[in-house]
Parts: C-alpha cells; structure tokens; sequence
C-alpha cells in the first residue's frame, strides 16, 4: 500500500527531498544550541568572562535566526509536495474511475467515491505533510538529543531507555483500538454524503411532499452516528498525550534527582545540567511530534486502504489483444443473451433474450416497470457484459470491438436524462466536438429543440446550471435527445427519452427520425410506441374521475 501511495509522488520528489534535508539541518541546528549554552554558562557566566558571553551569546542568536529561516523554508516546501501528492492522487482517481464499467461503480457507489477523493485525499495530504517534516524532524532530533545526553553523561540515557518499552506499547495498544473505529467513521461520511447528495439532488421533491423535517431528521441520525464514531476514537487517542507528557516529566524527575547528586559530587557542572533539561525538553517535544504523527497516521490509514481500493480496483470490461475498430453497419442481435447484475450474482435479470434489429429498422420494446428493459439496451454499448449469449453489432460480438469505437457508433438517450455545467452549445457538442453551429442548430431543429432555445436571451450561448437544474425535464430530454442526433450514430438508442415531451408536430418529430434511420441507421425507441396511446388513457381516467 505505501508502494503505491508513494508512486504518486511523481514530480514532487524535489520538494519533497528538499524539505527533509532541510528539516535534518535544523534539528542538527536546534541540537547544537543547548551545547553553546553549556558552554555559555560554565566558560561566560561562571567565570564573569564577557568576551566569551557575548561571542557564545551572537552565535546563539544567529543559530536562532538560521534555524527559523531553514524552518520556514521546510514549511514552503513540505506544502508543496503535500499539495502536489493530493493533486496527484486525485487525478490517479479520477482517471481510474473514468475506465469504470457500471458494476465497477456499483460496487463502491458514487458518495463513497467522492468522500474517496474528498475527504480521505484530504487526509493523506496532511499527513504527507507530517511525514515529510514532523516524522522526519522527530526522531532525528529525538537521536540527536540522546547521542548529546550520553556525551554529557552515559548513564542518564539509561532513563530514556527505560521508559522506552511501556510508551510503545501503550501506542500500540492505542492504535489497535482505534483504527477499526476509523473505518466504520469514514463508512458513515459515505452514508452521510450519500443523504446530502440525495437531499440536494431531489430538493424540489421534498419540498412538494413537505418532507423537510422527515430529511433534516436522516440526517441528524447519520450526522450523530459518525459523531459518536469519531467521539469514541478521539477519547481512545486522548491518553496519547497523557503518556507522552508524564514519561517526560518522569525523566525530568529523575534528572534533576540524579544531577544534582553528580554536581554534589563535582562530577557534573552546572551548564552540563541546564543543557541536559533542555535535551529533555527536546526529547519531550519530539514524543510530542510522534504522538501527532501517530494520531494522523491512525486517521489516514483508513483513508489510505480506501484510496489504495480505488487505484487497484480495475475495469471488468476490457479491450481483447486485437480488437475492431470498424463497424459496417449498424445491425444489432441478441443471441441466447442472459445477464446478471454483479450484486446479485443468482439473479437472471434477463433469460434467453434473442431477436434482431436489422440496419434502417425501427424496433420497439415494450414492457414492464422493471422488466429490465434499461438493462437490455445497456449491453448493447457494452456499459455491462452479457453473462450468456452473445449481443452483436454488425455480426460481431460486441467484446470484439474497441470499446471506444463501439460507443462512438452507438447514440445513447438514457431515462436519467444528464447535462453538464456549460452553454447549450457545448452541452450539444458533446456528440460531436467539432460540429459547426449549423449542424448543432439541425440536430436541435429535428429534435424540436431549436425553438425553446431560440426564444432564450442568449439563445444557444444560455449558461446550462449543473444537471441542467435551470431548465424543464422537457427542454432537457430534447437537448440530450439533440446530443444523440449530432453524434450521427450507426445505433441510436432512446430509453424512455420522451416522458417529458410532446411535440407540436407530432408527425413531423417521428418523419424526421424515420429519415435518419433510412441512412443504413437503427434506431431501438424503447415504449415510446405506446406514449401517445398511454396518453389517451390517462386523460380517458382523468375525464372518468372527473366525470366529464
């Protein structure tokens, strides 16, 4: 795991060098200071010598002032490593979850994948950030006290030494407790941010059923649990300081005890004991550091094994050795296909599907709610693979295809009708990038989409809001529906794409799709047969109700 976390690094080992060099020079700095104060007291002080004072005294000073430059500059640098390392995993994750197939997503779910690059990104770039400086400043300086302490005296390390033992297990006690509680937290911010996205995504429904309280409530719950979660962890870590700050204050104890019998004995001079108190200190402080360091590598573990399960997890839908790149016609066959959804492997959601869609046909396929209809279109584009049978496109089985190849032939309108943040035209652009604005407009006129947009101030310049939240779910449907006509595909494919819509000019809408199917195209209209027969039905109830 911290192999591939490590590899992010990338072009950040520079600062991230620079940083722990110079972190490395300023504890052999902050080490060299508690010496020239020795010095300072014992040959300056004691001996009334101001000469050595103010000499020891000016390089004290300039120690100092050397000392916060380098420890500035570290700072500089661990940030941007720490923010290029973030930059990096992000885009590892991003550009992993772009090769996804659906079951790939499914399996982690869309809240768990943004808390991935969120949150636990977040995470792992502060403590980065303290593995570059903290964890490499503090047992440095922890060595270079002890190596100093034994200078002045061998046996006062034996204190340290002695403590030693019962700190690291009490960390490890510590760490073994709290890091399953992490997981279950970061488990609940999946659960937490699933509840926000919903809530915001479906604002419009829940103030319609007036069902405010009912979602502040979810969500306090949730809100609570991850409260008490994270509550739990941080009083389990809360005996970390304790210990550190009380082993120290037990070696300062027993220093002082043991000092000033060696200074009674004048085998320990004054400056020799005020120099090791601030070793002390510094040992104190650097326990201080590795307990933080300790705290934040228990939090990002957690954060790392998820990230780590995203960068490893890998496609279920891959290209063969030889794949196609061509396809001849836009023929579609189901052969013997059943299909099952990876969570829930002993379900056939579809059994022995078999028919033909030949090039320049219109087929219709009617069904059920949840007669998996969406799922069956699905395979065709290859979103999912076929458990049994084959689906084939142009007489090939559709895995013998570059995937990429294979969904730039086929245009998709899908129920969950989806825009982007942009203009019109870009939005349009999407199935054909290098389109002119004339040929946007033709795709827009067919979809009967070119009149609302003229009738906007800025026309095909209008600023699309996120998921297309400023337009209606029929102006929506139209401009995804004009997306798919400027793709120019060999299979045009709408999945209940006009739930929203009824055209002006009926006729009209469905003579200028059967024209782009007779250009050697096919196009599968999923229950769009029976809209306008499910239409007289609804109003027929309406009139019976009413009694018209």
């Amino acid at each position: 795991m911290v192999k591939k976390l490590l590899s992010c690094v990338g072009e950040y080992k520079k600062p991230t060098a620079l940083s722990m060099s110079l972190v490395i020079f300023e504890s052999f700095i902050e080490i060299l200071i508690p010496t020239l104060m020795a010095l300072l007291i014992d040959n300056g002080i004691s001996q009334k010598d101001a000469p050595i004072v103010w000499k020891i005294g000016g390089l004290l000073i300039l120690l100092a002032l050397v000392g916060l430059f380098i420890g500035a500059l570290s700072g500089r640098y661990a940030a941007i490593a720490s923010a290029g390392f973030a930059k990096n995993l992000r885009k590892i994750l991003f550009f992993n979850v772009q090769k996804f197939s659906f079951s790939n997503i499914d399996k982690f779910t869309a809240p768990s994948l943004i808390t991935r690059m969120t949150t636990d990104v977040t995470n792992l770039q502060n403590a980065y950030q303290m593995l570059v400086r903290i964890m490499i400043k503090s047992p440095v300086q922890f060595t270079f006290a002890i190596i100093m302490s034994a200078l002045i005296n061998p046996n006062m390390v034996l204190i340290f030494i002695g403590i030693a033992p019962f700190l690291a297990g009490a960390l490890i006690f510590i760490g073994r407790k709290v890091h399953p509680i992490f997981e279950r937290v970061f488990r609940s911010y999946d659960h937490l941010n699933n509840i926000v996205q919903e809530n915001v995504h479906g604002i419009r429904v829940v103030k319609s059923y007036v069902r405010q309280a009912f979602e502040i409530n979810k969500f306090q719950n949730v809100s609570q649990t991850v409260y008490q979660r994270f509550s739990k962890a941080e009083k389990l870590l809360a005996f970390n300081q304790p210990l550190m700050q009380s082993a120290a204050y037990i070696c300062i104890l027993l220093i002082s005890w043991v000092g000033a019998h060696l200074i009674v004995d004048q085998t320990m001079s004054t400056g020799e004991l005020s120099s090791l108190f601030v070793y002390t200190f510094q040992i104190l402080i650097s326990l201080n550091m590795f307990s933080m360091v300790f705290v934040m590598f228990l939090i990002s573990r957690a954060s790392a094994e998820r990230i780590v399960a995203v960068m490893e997890e890998e496609s279920d839908l891959k290209n063969n050795q030889i794949a196609v790149s061509t396809i001849s016609d836009g023929r579609v066959d189901f052969d013997h296909v059943f299909f099952q959804y990876p969570s829930d492997p002993g379900q056939n959601v579809l059994k022995d599907i078999s028919f033909s869609a030949k090039a320049g046909e219109t087929i219709g396929i009617v069904g059920g709610t949840g007669s998996s209809k969406t799922t069956l279109v699905q395979l065709i584009p290859r979103l999912y693979d076929v458990t049994g049978g084959r689906v084939e496109v142009a007489r090939r089985d559709v895995r013998d295809y570059d995937m990429e190849t294979l969904r730039q032939n086929i245009g998709v309108v899908l129920q969950n009708n989806v825009l982007f943040s942009g203009t019109i035209l870009e939005n349009i652009r999407w199935g054909d990038p290098v389109a002119s604005e004339e040929e946007v407009r033709n795709a827009c006129i067919m979809a009967q989409a070119d009149e609302f947009i003229q009738e906007l101030p800025d026309g095909y310049q209008t600023y699309i809001e996120q998921g297309g939240s400023n337009v209606s779910g029929g102006q929506r449907q139209r401009l995804c529906i004009a997306r798919a006509l400027l793709k120019n595909p060999q299979i045009l494919i709408l999945d209940d794409s006009t739930s929203a819509v009824i055209p002006k000019r009926n006729l009209g809408f469905w003579r200028l799709l059967e024209r782009k199917c007779l250009i050697q195209r096919s196009l599968l209209l999923l229950n769009e047969l029976l809209r306008y027969k499910m239409l007289i039905r609804f109003w027929y109830l309406i009139m019976v109700r009413l009694r018209i």
